[in-house]
């Protein structure tokens, strides 16, 4: 659990969130609908998004960074920092969910994974510099804001990738 190994006595039943939340004092994550749709409890397992509510703790066999590990000591991660730039956030509560999602798919972008909207011309080899705006918010479309901060996000990962 970013960076660091837990040894934890958890009922099988146990969702990784609440094993973050309630087990591990990580509150990054937070619990929105609960059933996988908003995004809200989106955390990085092996380098790739999750819903965490969905995911029971006992089958998480790979390293999990939450947004609690993604910042250096002395730094925040530049999406972290790209968010604050860009007022990309109001309530905040949609915040770190939607920024683990899209360090996940900024790399899914630079490992060439096509979207939905993708570009059939686009050369095989990724380069997350040439994702626009309409394919960002396809990408980003499993996290909700209920705020309505969806422009200044697109533009907070927007100045990340490039």
């Amino acid at each position: 659990m970013n960076g660091n190994t837990h040894e934890l006595r958890l009922d099988n039943r146990t969702t990784l969130l609440d094993t973050l939340r309630e087990h591990l004092d990580l509150t990054g994550a937070k619990k929105g609908c609960d059933h996988g749709q908003c995004g809200a409890c989106t955390v990085l397992v092996g380098g790739r998004r999750m819903n965490s509510c969905l995911m029971l703790a006992v089958t998480c066999d790979e390293p999990v960074t939450t947004i609690e590990g993604l910042a250096h000591p002395d730094r925040l991660h530049p999406l972290q920092e790209a968010f604050v730039s860009h007022d990309a956030l109001q309530c905040g509560y949609c915040t770190p969910g939607q920024i683990c999602s899209a360090v996940a798919m900024l790399d899914e972008a630079a490992a060439g994974h096509p979207s939905h909207v993708t570009p059939p011309d686009r050369p095989v080899g990724g380069d997350p510099g040439l994702l626009t705006p309409e394919e960002i918010r396809e990408r980003m479309s499993g996290n909700l804001c209920r705020c309505g901060a969806y422009a200044n996000i697109v533009d907070a990962i927007q100045e990340v990738a490039s």
